[in-house]
């Protein structure tokens, strides 16, 4: 028997290429997929559960383009030493934080981070995980904590030549196996993708390899792109050619990739991400935080390069991430005027543009046969809310207002700001806490 959802006298931002907005609609949930969407108070719809909409405004789950689950237990870690440029933060801390990690570990970032992204209305993330003395068996665990959480993720293992010829053998049969694994279970929850963490840290014999199986695969690659300059210089001076241009040479670009960051990039590098159709995805708290500059996603957009939003593990929030896009743009530029589509873009139409590219199923937008991923924000606009000023209103209104109810492919997630899943969330904090003391200890 279906399971049915409607949602009544709710005000629906439907995005995708319509965008609209509709006053006092009725959307109906059946099992994972949207039935109908209507504002003919005539309909008499029914359903199993009903949910009064009125005061608030329906809008597709967020995606989140980029992420790191791994990271939760840096929070409050006092023990790195001070960076003073991009390269000592990954060995003062991310390439130390790492190198810990257990299967618990890992395990209970993943659910922590899915759980707070559940109050915050994200539905939908692409991860890049790292455990070098964990490889094995890693995105299983991460994996695990998604089907538990409810929320759906593409999931990858970043293979690196960093930590020894062991590790980059198991990275790169850990992303075989798990690519794998996703196509037999033929799950909506779970994607996978082949993981590379950076030009710089990986060999042209690693490459290659990496390069061979994932093509083998047809998966696409998830990588970091000239984040730094120092991706840059070091890939001109140990390969003599720029991180993009080696990419391409090598294959790694495409429809499905997805290139990180890029930060520092030239305009011969755009037009191969252009012409090859791989998606840019911008962080820019991560990228403030790190000092390593403002990826000039304005340019790149008007070249016709598919960019998303990520948030690199800063925050779950994608209200917040979209926020400092649009205040970087700004100063990247000195120009107020400037990048306000693109941010917006960025998050409301390209995410999901970059999303459907892995699931089949229309995800990003409220419109009929598209996958119930859905949110209710308690927002009642204090002025006019039209299809010309949606942007507006997301940007300078709704940010503050609190998630209400959140449903990932159909599921009721969470409903009047409460969790519905049977998971003891004190146990799983009380479990993280105990967890990442050990963590730092060994740290």
């Amino acid at each position: 028997m279906s399971q049915t959802i409607l949602i009544k006298d709710v005000t629906v931002i439907t995005l995708g290429s319509s965008n609209r907005v509709l006053h006092k609609a009725a959307v109906l949930i059946e099992d994972n997929r949207i039935k109908k969407v209507t504002t003919d108070r005539s309909d008499k719809l029914q359903a199993n559960k009903i949910i009064d909409g009125s005061g608030k405004v329906m809008m597709p789950g967020f995606i989140n383009a980029h992420m790191h689950f791994y990271s939760t237990f840096v929070r409050g870690l006092t023990k790195a030493q001070p960076a003073r440029h991009f390269e000592q933060v990954l060995h003062n801390l991310w390439w130390r934080l790492d190198k810990q990690l257990t299967g618990d570990d890992i395990y209970y970032s993943a659910l922590l981070m899915l759980l707070t992204a559940i109050r915050k209305g994200t539905t939908t993330f692409i991860d890049h995980h790292a455990s070098p003395n964990c490889v094995r068996g890693s995105l299983q665990k991460i994996a695990d904590a998604v089907e538990q959480s409810g929320l759906r993720a593409a999931l990858c293992y970043e293979v690196s030549d960093r930590d020894g010829p062991e590790a980059t053998r198991d990275g790169l049969e850990e992303n075989r196996e798990f690519i794998e694994y996703c196509r037999q279970e033929h799950t909506e929850h779970l994607k996978a993708l082949f993981g590379l963490h950076a030009s710089f840290t990986i060999s042209d014999a690693t490459l290659e390899k990496a390069a061979d199986i994932g093509q083998s695969l047809n998966s696409g690659f998830h990588l970091h792109a000239a984040e730094a300059e120092a991706d840059q210089r070091i890939s001109r001076e140990k390969f003599g050619l720029s991180v993009v241009e080696r990419l391409h040479q090598f294959g790694i670009l495409g429809h499905k990739s997805l290139a990180i960051h890029g930060v520092h990039i030239d305009e011969q590098e755009m037009e191969f991400l252009k012409d090859t159709e791989t998606a840019v995805v911008h962080n820019p708290q991560s990228n403030l935080n790190n000092g390593v500059g403002i990826a000039d996603i304005t340019t790149m957009m008007n070249k016709g390069i598919l960019v998303g939003l990520g948030t690199d593990a800063m925050t779950v929030n994608m209200f917040d991430e979209l926020r400092t896009a649009l205040w970087a743009q700004h100063l990247r530029y000195g120009d107020p005027s400037v990048g306000f589509l693109e941010a917006v873009n960025s998050l409301f139409i390209n995410n999901a543009r970059i999303a459907n590219r892995y699931w089949p199923t229309p995800l990003g937008v409220i419109e009929e046969g598209a996958t119930a991923d859905i949110i209710l924000l308690d927002y009642d606009p204090p002025t006019p809310l039209i299809d010309d000023n949606i942007w507006g209103h997301l940007v300078f209104g709704m940010f503050l207002q609190p998630v209400d109810t959140t449903i990932a492919n159909g599921r009721i997630l969470m409903e009047n700001k409460q969790l519905k899943l049977d998971i003891d969330e004190q146990e799983v904090v009380a479990k993280s806490r105990e967890l990442s003391a050990k963590l730092w200890e060994r740290f």
